[in-house]
């Protein structure tokens, strides 16, 4: 007797179900995502009990005549390609023709559908992929879709999904996703006839961002220009310096409009935010990636959420050159926003008056009247070696910065002006296109620095406000790259190790390693193959201080596999610069003064990466007069 049977359809189609629908938001996806191919101008979404009772999909897209409504519901039958050809360049978000056979075999479920130009519709239940009924529907122009009592015949499926408020925080979490990449689109949102979410179309992506994150955190973000590189178009908006969560909710990725996870995107945001995100942090971002559709494929997993690129590294490369060249340009101090309710305004009696003038005197000092010369702070911080060409005031690096913030304007990355810190091409090719923005005369505010609190952020008066200085994380900020121009200069001094490491690595590994060996030589890791897929370690940098070489090294192949090969040999050993330049920065106790805190504000503002400390924690934050005159209740309602 044949122990291989063939299935019946309605197994097949719940086997099958279990792939593309997992839980209501994946029912979400795949039917918000059909209306959008329809071309939709409004999507509704109703949902009961997190969409486990109940989930309505309502567009006013195309609609389908009654074939096509017939037809739709076969397994393997859609209008998005014909071909094998069109396999390789998909240009919709559908493709596969499973998603409604499949929705249809695990729920109750109701079609109802008319073309603009029809003037009769057609409406079909479906009870567990049983066909119920067929007849005219005299609805609106659009497609209607509803799923009851999900997974109802399939209790094994059904005892995991979760609570109420988990699945449809899945829901709007999906939902948010499309409503972000398609702001030409209105989308609604309810819950048990509550309304959640009401989105007008807009043409501004920015617009759409704040309906959805709210002003305070839309008003921080920076805007990608859209770049190209190597056929890879990058843009959108990312958090600046100091903008981060814990999780990867609020790192969002478009590839050609689909919303996606891949490898190579997360390591292109990590290697392009570099020392701006502290570890364990992950950015806040809404990028929107465009190129070839035969350059990458969707068609990895019923979910269409994972892609694989034909060339990763050229995907990591535009992202990460996006946002590097972003961050550096950005204008925007990091704020303080602490929640405050506004109070009505306080009689004038009750102000707070001004400190006695001797008392002014003593604490707050105009940095633009300081005429004496700036003094180095020794030993906290240290001088540059070598004759340093003349530069501007602190005063007039400062208030041209501030004014650019209050202006609204980008600042260009202001890079070290030390006569050894050759830059790369590259980054001379950048600087270039920012010049004019330097001709643009601008009047400096009065800049003050006031005084130090609890021995370590140094409070200063600006034109906006209060902005304070972290004095540990600025000169940590100083040293790193001071200390990474060494190594892209000329190299790094090496140690010789008493007793050679030898490292056994896996072929992959090993491959890696022998592409690097140039740009490990430069950090000064002196290592060569000793047999199949085993090397030897001569030599260490020497700043480096660690007990343990070969698991160093191992952190060192790693990182290796994470960067693209044109960054790597800038990037290896800065967790090992970071630590060095954080050793040898001024402490919160250092009591530094007046000079010194002007000397370390002139370097800070040297550098290409002044708002934030090489583990990503601010260096300055800015609390607007606005800000202020709402916690003190100066500021009149409304």
């Amino acid at each position: 007797m044949a122990k291989i049977r063939i299935l019946p359809d309605a197994l097949a189609s719940q086997v099958a179900a279990g792939e593309v629908v997992e839980r209501p938001a994946a029912l979400v996806r795949e039917l918000v995502e059909n209306s959008l191919d329809a071309g939709a101008h409004h999507i509704e979404v109703h949902a009961q009990r997190g969409g486990i009772a109940m989930i309505r999909i309502v567009d006013d897209g195309s609609g389908m005549d009654r074939e096509d409504a017939m037809l739709c519901l076969e397994r393997h039958a859609t209008s998005k390609i014909r071909t094998k050809e069109d396999l390789g360049a998909i240009h919709t978000f559908g493709f596969r023709g499973e998603a409604l056979p499949s929705i249809a075999s695990v729920s109750r479920f109701r079609l109802a559908t008319r073309e603009k130009s029809a003037l009769v519709g057609t409406e079909i239940e479906v009870n567990g992929g049983k066909l119920v009924a067929v007849r005219d529907h005299g609805g609106a122009p659009g497609t209607v879709i509803e799923a009851r009592s999900l997974f109802f015949n399939v209790p094994a499926r059904r005892k995991f999904l979760r609570t109420e408020n988990t699945e449809f925080a899945h829901v709007e979490q999906q939902l948010r996703l499309h409503a972000i990449a398609n702001p030409q689109t209105a989308f609604t949102l309810t819950h048990n006839g509550e309304l959640v979410l009401h989105l007008p179309a807009t043409r501004d992506m920015l617009e759409r961002i704040r309906g959805l994150v709210g002003d305070e955190l839309a008003s921080r973000l920076l805007k990608v220009e859209e770049t190209t590189v190597q056929g890879v178009t990058v843009s959108g908006y990312i958090g600046g310096p100091g903008m981060s969560r814990s999780n990867r909710q609020m790192q969002t990725t478009y590839l050609n409009g689909r919303p996606i996870e891949s490898a190579s995107i997360s390591y292109g945001l990590r290697e392009g935010y570099h020392t701006a995100l502290m570890k364990g942090q992950y950015p806040v971002t809404f990028l929107f990636i465009q190129m070839d559709p035969h350059a990458f494929d969707v068609n990895v997993h019923p979910a269409k959420k994972e892609v694989r690129f034909h060339d990763g590294h050229s995907v990591r490369d535009a992202i990460s050159r996006s946002v590097s060249h972003t961050l550096e340009n950005a204008a925007k101090l990091p704020t303080g926003h602490a929640p405050a309710r506004t109070a009505p305004a306080a009689p004038a009696a009750a102000r707070t008056p001004q400190l006695p003038d001797s008392r002014q005197e003593q604490f707050a000092m105009p940095v633009a009247a300081s005429s004496a010369p700036l003094r180095n702070i020794a030993p906290a911080i240290a001088p540059t070696p070598g004759p340093q060409p003349a530069a501007p005031a602190v005063s007039h690096r400062v208030a041209d910065v501030l004014e650019r913030i209050a202006a609204g304007r980008s600042t260009p990355a202001i890079h070290p002006q030390a006569p050894e810190a050759a830059a790369p091409q590259e980054a001379q090719e950048e600087e270039e296109p920012q010049a004019p923005a330097k001709a643009e005369p601008a009047e400096p505010p009065e800049y003050r620095i006031i005084g130090v609190l609890q021995k370590l952020y140094v409070l200063m008066e600006g034109k906006e406000g209060l902005v304070l200085m972290d004095q540990h994380a600025a000169h940590e900020r100083v040293n790193f790259e001071k200390f990474r121009r060494a190594i892209e200069s000329g190299g790094v001094p090496c140690q010789r190790l008493l007793l050679p490491v030898t490292l056994q690595t896996t072929p992959r590994d090993a491959d890696l390693l022998r592409q690097n060996l140039p740009s490990l030589n430069r950090l000064g890791i002196e290592i060569e193959p000793f047999g199949p897929n085993i090397f030897k370690v001569e030599t260490l940098p020497a700043f480096l201080k660690t007990d343990d070489p070969a698991a160093w090294l191992d952190q060192v192949i790693e990182e290796l596999s994470s960067l693209s090969t044109k960054s790597s040999s800038l990037r290896l050993s800065e967790d090992a610069i970071a630590t060095i330049a954080c050793r040898a920065s001024v402490k919160s106790n250092d009591v530094l003064s007046i000079p010194e805190m002007q000397a370390l504000l002139k370097d800070l503002f040297a550098c290409e990466m002044p708002y934030c400390c090489p583990h990503g924690r601010p260096t300055l934050v800015q609390i607007s007069t606005s800000e202020l005159e709402r916690k003190f209740g100066r500021r009149a309602p409304g």
